[in-house]
């Protein structure tokens, strides 16, 4: 049972920029659950994708890792053997805690946990690289670099899987998906106050791409396919193949 998230529960007179520290770590997997809509399904997909994907002797990527949900649920799933798992997140807080959660499960593929910049990490022989709500949080142009080396280091036939925050180009559905996070976030206990804080804390930190600027950026680098494969409000996830 993960603790509750009430991070932004009082009131905070300077309200910083969300950072990925151990406060955030204690209540992570509360926190996803309960702001982003459609997570279980999401972490649950990637499983599946990854035993129809993953090659034997490739590598698998999970940059931004944060405490390992994905890569325990692509690693549940690999049949394929002689494979590796990177798994990459720059906040020690939960670096710390991906490891134990990698560590309490024997598995024949094994988990390399890394406390680094994505950015700065080396993409060779993937058959998938999962990017799990992490590139919105990259500036745009770090975007399309890291794509691209991720693009230039998958095998052919290897995916990408990108979930994401989206913004949408029309200014009324924009609004009306807004809102609907907000209400999803209310039905599932946060406060308007938590809401309202949590929203000035990440909006200088998480900035979002529309649907359609994702699929330009990945086709323009070369994946030959990028699809929506689930919605739910303003929340995705694309899989993009090379």
């Amino acid at each position: 049972m993960s603790n509750r998230d009430t991070i932004f529960s009082a009131p905070i007179d300077q309200i910083g920029n969300f950072t990925f520290d151990e406060r955030v770590a204690e209540v992570f997997p509360d926190m996803l659950q309960r702001s982003i809509p459609g997570y279980s399904n999401i972490i649950s997909a990637i499983g599946m994708l990854a035993e129809r994907y993953v090659k034997p002797h490739s590598n698998i990527y999970d940059l931004g890792c944060s405490l390992g949900a994905a890569t325990l649920s692509a690693r549940r799933n690999i049949k394929q053997e002689g494979c590796h798992i990177v798994a990459v997140d720059n906040s020690p807080a939960m670096v710390e805690r991906c490891k134990l959660h990698v560590n309490a499960y024997r598995s024949d593929t094994p988990v390399e946990v890394l406390e680094a910049d994505i950015r700065d990490v080396e993409i060779d022989n993937a058959s998938m690289v999962i990017l799990n709500f992490t590139l919105q949080f990259l500036s745009p142009d770090d975007r399309y670099t890291l794509l691209k080396k991720i693009y230039a280091g998958l095998k052919p036939g290897g995916i990408l899987v990108l979930s994401e925050k989206y913004t949408f180009e029309d200014d009324t559905m924009n609004e009306l998906l807004i809102d609907l996070h907000h209400a999803f976030k209310r039905a599932n206990g946060y406060s308007e106050l938590e809401v309202s804080q949590k929203r000035s804390a990440i909006e200088n930190v998480l900035i979002p791409d529309s649907i359609s600027q994702h699929k330009k950026r990945l086709t323009d680098i070369g994946f030959s396919s990028a699809e929506v494969w689930f919605q739910c409000f303003n929340f995705g996830s694309m899989v993009a193949v090379k």
